[in-house]
């Protein structure tokens, strides 16, 4: 049993409070702490995910205890992948938080930042059910306080409304999880593939009701239509490095409906048949329409950007939904682009309010570092309109591909390609406005001229925006990997052999998976 699984977790849980107690008031050590920790993430990351690319499923078991009675923690390739991709954003996060002096406006940042990292490895990494509501309510206690960082009352309203959701969600969570306790005995997800299959037909109805409820919950997380109302304000609202960060949560409820939803409850099992296409492909389609009509519709630029990941949730969604493993290659593979597009979008709207009096999407005198700032929104925002040639355009082609089998693949076709030409109008809009037209607008006289961004956040949304280019360039290989990924999904066989028969060992692959 390797103790590298658990390190994603636990270095972030120790830096947090080492931070508070030794660095409390010296922000220059809380900033060399936080990035040291995660490079430092990034490298075991990393290496979770090259020892996972050959299929090899690794398990860790907390106090030694095997599975289904004691705490394990899974690496899979979709799990690994998760968490390199967020500690790979945390790094770029974290350098515009110090760049822009995000981090020095209010009080433990850092801590919080650390705290955040931690609930999101243990959601992506944790084989247990109960475990992963656990690590969602880490998510909430660190995300609030990152929400309401610096103060303020219109973001304190929006960190209000986002806690309200999200404890609703996890009262349904609780009640899901009973349900399913009462019925199988176990919250093992691997032990639970196995209990669920041999449930008596005549027995389901607990079942079924826990399967709609942990769908709901996963839902309310990825701020599917009709339950995204807390995600434009309190996305908007936020410091944007938050939101950037946030990019992350929103697949977090798309990871859970992934990994349950093949594994525990899969598309051939009698007892949720109809649970996917009849209800989540329809709030996908919905939810790509209303986040491209938002887009267009957008009055701020922030919340312009909220609204563009409420429709690249609807665009994952859709993938998803179709349950094979060619869209959920497709949706895997989008996630990752979509994660990076919607971080980079946050990062640059907090440019340009840096260097203008608001976000509001009206003329107003050119900003300090107009032709920079512009050039950056305009990569963005081909990436996140889904314009050739990056990964954008890549990852909407691979998703329709996926609908060729679909009854609904007109609806389908037709919403996407819709919703692609409106989220277009919508970001050429705001383009033009925040940088065209601003030079038609004269600065009032005597105005103080407003500052021009830190180099560092610069670099920081410049190595965002590269990461997509790789993203786009290494296509072929990436989508490659996520169909391996894929397959592995559908065929649990072997992750469910590594947690309840084989414990505390190296799980290898048959061939084909």
């Amino acid at each position: 049993m390797t103790h590298w699984m658990v390190a994603p977790i636990i270095l972030p849980a120790l830096v947090a409070p080492f931070i508070v107690l030794a660095a409390r008031y010296h922000i220059g050590i809380q900033r060399v702490l936080s990035v040291a920790g995660v490079l430092v993430l990034i490298a075991v990351a990393l290496g979770l995910a090259l020892q996972a690319a050959d299929g090899t499923i690794t398990l860790y078991q907390l106090g030694d205890w095997a599975a289904p009675f004691g705490i394990v923690l899974v690496g899979d390739r979709l799990s690994t992948m998760m968490v390199l991709l967020t500690a790979v954003l945390a790094l770029f996060v974290l350098l515009y938080a110090i760049g822009s002096g995000w981090d020095d406006r209010g009080r433990h940042f850092h801590a919080l930042f650390q705290f955040q990292l931690m609930g999101i490895m243990g959601a992506f990494l944790t084989g247990d059910l109960f475990n992963l509501f656990v690590f969602f309510e880490v998510l909430l206690i660190a995300s609030y306080g990152l929400m309401i960082h610096a103060g303020g009352n219109a973001r304190l309203r929006a960190g209000v409304q986002y806690v309200l959701f999200n404890l609703i969600g996890s009262t349904l969570f609780l009640f899901a999880l009973g349900s399913i306790y009462a019925e199988t005995g176990t919250l093992n997800m691997a032990d639970l593939a196995n209990r669920v299959a041999l449930v008596s037909p005549e027995a389901t109805v607990g079942i079924r009701v826990a399967a709609v409820l942990l769908l709901l919950v996963f839902a309310i997380k990825a701020a599917l239509v009709p339950l995204h109302f807390w995600l434009p304000s309190s996305y908007a609202e936020a410091p944007a490095p938050v939101a950037a960060l946030f990019a992350i949560m929103t697949k977090v409820g798309a990871y859970a409906i992934i990994r349950v939803y093949t594994m525990i409850f899969p598309p051939d099992l009698a007892v949720t048949s109809g649970l996917h296409d009849v209800w989540l492909l329809p709030a996908a389609l919905v939810s790509l329409a209303i986040g491209m009509a938002g887009v267009f519709a957008a009055k701020k630029l922030d919340r312009l950007v909220a609204f563009s990941v409420i429709g690249s949730v609807g665009m994952v969604m859709i993938s998803i939904s179709l349950f094979t493993p060619t869209s959920i290659a497709a949706a895997l593979y989008y996630i990752v682009h979509s994660t990076l597009a919607g971080a980079t979008l946050f990062l640059i709207s907090d440019l340009v309010r840096t260097s203008r009096a608001n976000v509001d999407l009206t003329p107003q005198p050119v900003i300090s570092g107009n032709a920079l700032t512009a050039g950056l929104f305009f990569i963005a925002a081909i990436a996140m309109a889904g314009l050739p040639p990056l990964s954008g355009f890549l990852g909407k082609l691979l998703v329709l591909d996926a609908a060729y089998e679909s009854d609904l693949m007109v609806w389908i076709w037709v919403i996407v390609l819709g919703s692609s030409l409106i989220s277009i109008l919508g970001f050429a809009r705001a383009g033009s406005i925040l940088f065209w037209k601003a030079h038609s607008v004269q600065a009032e006289e005597g105005a103080a001229p407003m500052p021009r961004p830190a180099t560092l956040s610069y670099v920081a949304v410049g190595g965002l925006i590269s990461l997509l280019v790789a993203h786009t360039i290494f296509a072929g290989q990436v989508h490659g990997y996520t169909t391996k990924m894929a397959t592995q999904l559908f065929a649990p066989e072997p992750y469910i052999a590594a947690v309840v028969d084989t414990p505390g060992k190296l799980s290898k692959p048959k061939e084909g998976y």
